[in-house]
């Protein structure tokens, strides 16, 4: 009975504090949002509106976006921002936050634009992102095509850049916001099978040969 019990406890523990930490960080987020806007809510209003200042801070998010969007505001954000970055402390929180940020939005040429599978000789398949397709010139000096692959080492913000020839690159069919939930969970969000771009399945399952980037030991079963 107590064995019973204990399962059932350990299931629903796996189930409710996920769920649990997502309404905390949400609540969280909200209510940083509404006390950022209160005040000002308090002093039009003369008295405090719950859920107002979140709206607010939807607005204003909007209107700098409306005003990033137009030449004039986009210079003005840039010397804004090369202002920011001259402050001695600041500027060590909000870069890496900023780059951080920036990389999964799809509007930025440097951010990450794909998932990308590489097989490597002595660290079996390399799983990272794509970041930039650039040429470099071969001896001959005929411009070949490259891609760098950001590979995380831990979590998101830190790892390694590696350049490969475009043809050694496969592309598998898993989106940006999958391929950082492999990450975060060590592999464990892995699908059982993965199809390239080119159609041909690729299975990982966890086993002591071979290596996934970021530090998750696979098996490569079958070939592209």
């Amino acid at each position: 009975m107590w064995n019973y019990l204990q399962r059932r406890f350990v299931a629903g523990f796996f189930v409710t504090v996920p769920l649990a930490l997502s309404v905390a960080a949400l609540l969280w987020i909200f209510g940083l949002a509404d006390a950022l806007t209160s005040p000002v809510v308090e002093q039009i209003f003369g008295r405090r509106v719950p859920g107002l200042g979140i709206a607010v801070t939807g607005a204003g998010i909007l209107v700098v976006g409306f005003f990033a969007a137009n030449v004039l505001g986009r210079r003005l954000l840039q010397r804004a921002d090369h202002y920011l970055l001259l402050v001695p402390l600041f500027r060590s929180i909000y870069a890496p936050v900023k780059q951080l940020v920036w990389a999964f939005n799809p509007q930025n040429e440097s951010g990450f634009k794909r998932v990308v599978l590489v097989e490597e000789p002595n660290r079996g398949m390399v799983l990272g992102f794509l970041t930039r397709e650039l040429t470099v010139p071969d001896a001959s000096g005929t411009p070949e095509a490259w891609v760098a692959v950001y590979v995380p080492t831990n979590h998101l913000y830190l790892g390694d850049v590696l350049l490969y020839r475009q043809e050694r690159v496969r592309f598998p069919e898993i989106t940006v916001e999958e391929g950082v939930r492999i990450f975060l969970t060590g592999g464990m969000a892995l699908p059982a099978s993965i199809m390239t771009s080119a159609g041909a399945p690729e299975t990982l399952s966890a086993g002591p040969e071979g290596r996934l980037g970021g530090g998750t030991e696979v098996t490569r079963q079958g070939g592209f």
